[in-house]
């Protein structure tokens, strides 16, 4: 079976993982983007659980802060080499993580891993972030965060 450039596309939209591994989640799910998801979300989990020994040595600091200059959050994003800590969309996840953090006034790193993800709400941050630990195959992690309210 053939699986469409455009069905491709949709899954990489939907969770962030590399077209090949798409492709490939596609291709074992027989085109159902339903179970591909599930698929790309175990290997995830796989990868990342692979990945939980490494040294964090390097990593970026975020922040952001809501336009009405009310709530604002510092997001320290941490991973293995500088190469990924350097890298747009690394920091561009960084920055993601710091609004969402604001967004939900997330109370520890648990709740904030466990929320649904403000811009794709089908997966929880954890899961964005295995995304990329998968596309980067490095480990990566919010080691500390920090939300700041005038209220």
């Amino acid at each position: 079976m053939g699986i469409s450039a455009d069905t491709v596309k949709a899954l990489r939209e939907r969770t962030g993982v590399s077209v090949m591994a798409c492709k490939k989640a596609l291709e074992e799910a027989g085109g159902d983007i339903g179970k591909a998801t599930a698929l790309l979300a175990e290997q995830s989990a796989l990868i990342v659980e692979k990945k939980q020994g490494r040294a964090l040595g390097a990593g970026t600091v975020a922040a952001y802060i809501h336009n009405n200059a009310q709530v604002g959050a510092l997001v320290l994003l941490s991973c293995e080499t500088d190469f990924v800590s350097k890298n747009e969309a690394f920091t561009a996840l960084a920055y993601d993580i710091a609004m969402h953090a604001a967004a939900m006034r997330s109370a520890s790193i648990e709740v904030l891993m466990a929320e649904p993800y403000i811009k794709n709400t089908a997966q929880t941050v954890g899961e964005r972030i295995a995304a990329e630990v998968q596309k980067f195959g490095e480990r990566i992690e919010v080691s500390n965060f920090s939300v700041f309210s005038v209220r």
